[in-house]
């Protein structure tokens, strides 16, 4: 693993690869690694695993949260020979393997995951070889930034699909950014219908649909790379469309109401940051995964008046929920569908589903 500050980390791979670039970062998960490594919004990234031994328990077709892996790349201290599940269909290198991920081992990670802290997420290169060479050097010059980069747009579905019970009580349109299949499975749960639409799909289809409500889902990339939702955003919500965000989506929503959006030193990633409401100062324990924060404090959100700050991560202090002061809009930073993760959050879509009951 080569960085783009010079810094590199030996490890081993179990078979050759091509050489691969992204952006490196880490995620604290203990568990979950099958529903991280299936996440849209790692397209376009190298994640490494702090846990130290990763595919002991497999992998399943139930717990993926896209048709294929998303990742570039995967660093681990240890990749496990052997899996045991009595869910399992199969060992994780072989499923990695078959689809063209490129994995290595015996690498640092803690020393790894201290030196993205330190220095921030950058970009990275995985390439064989004993020690970096001018190639690789180049090669890692070469690769695109995640600054500026709309992956909203690679990570979305190519056409409509339908989702939920075709007769359930309540329709929603959601805009896949990189949606997560779990999500899909909460609204399911809650009697909801989904048309799931790509990214660029203009307002007026929207309209054509009739939904009860609209959801903004998750997503890689640079939210501010995304602007051509803004106008769709305002233009659909500006009739009382009751509308929910999360992660990219709430970036997204903040931008269309003027705020800013701001790259993280090395973003939130993992099954365990703490995130209080301002309102009640209710704490919950989140998963999250994104690089990019709202720029905000508790009392105001420069640019974006019609918006007020209603969650607050505890580590950090950056903004992990809005909502508009007039219309029904909120949305949520942090992963309330988790998978992986803890489930405290949950209740959001719940609060959505009654937002649509008023209407």
């Amino acid at each position: 693993m080569l960085l783009e500050d010079g810094a590199w980390f030996p490890g081993t791979a179990r078979r050759s690869f091509s050489a691969t670039a992204g952006e490196v970062v880490f995620t604290t998960n203990l568990t979950g690694y099958q529903e991280v490594f299936t996440d849209p919004s790692y397209t376009g990234q190298i994640v490494t695993m702090t846990a130290p031994m990763i595919g002991n328990y497999g992998i399943n077709q139930e717990d993926l949260e896209s048709a294929k892996p998303q990742v570039q790349g995967i660093v681990v201290r240890e990749l496990s020979p052997e899996f045991s599940s009595w869910r399992a269909s199969g060992g994780l290198d072989e499923w990695l393997a078959g689809r063209g991920v490129p994995v290595i081992e015996g690498v640092d990670t803690r020393r790894l995951t201290r030196h993205i802290r330190s220095a921030g997420a950058m970009r990275g290169l995985l390439i064989e070889g004993n020690s970096p060479s001018e190639q690789a050097r180049d090669l890692l010059a070469a690769s695109p930034k995640m600054e500026g980069l709309d992956l909203a747009s690679v990570a979305t579905c190519r056409a409509e699909r339908v989702a939920g019970s075709p007769t359930g009580k309540h329709h929603v349109v959601a805009y896949d950014f990189g949606m997560k299949e779990n999500i899909l499975r909460m609204f399911a749960s809650l009697d909801c219908k989904v048309t799931v639409v790509p990214a660029r799909t203009p307002a007026e289809r929207v309209r054509e649909l009739e939904p009860d409500g609209l959801f903004l889902s998750n997503g890689p990339g640079d939210p501010g790379a995304v602007s051509y939702i803004f106008p769709v955003i305002r233009e659909l919500t500006r009739t009382g469309l009751p509308t929910f965000g999360i992660c990219l989506g709430h970036q997204l929503i903040g931008l269309a109401f003027g705020a800013t959006t701001v790259k993280m030193p090395y973003g939130h990633r993992g099954g365990n940051h703490p995130v209080q409401e301002t309102a009640t100062g209710r704490v919950l324990i989140t998963s999250q995964n994104h690089g990019f924060a709202v720029k905000g404090t508790t009392n105001d959100i420069p640019g974006a008046k019609e918006l007020e700050v209603t969650h607050l991560n505890l580590n950090d202090g950056t903004v992990e929920g809005l909502r508009h002061r007039e219309l029904p809009i909120f949305a949520v930073q942090y992963r309330p569908e988790a998978s992986p993760g803890p489930h405290d959050a949950r209740k959001h879509f719940g609060q959505f589903v009654q937002a649509l009951d008023t209407q």
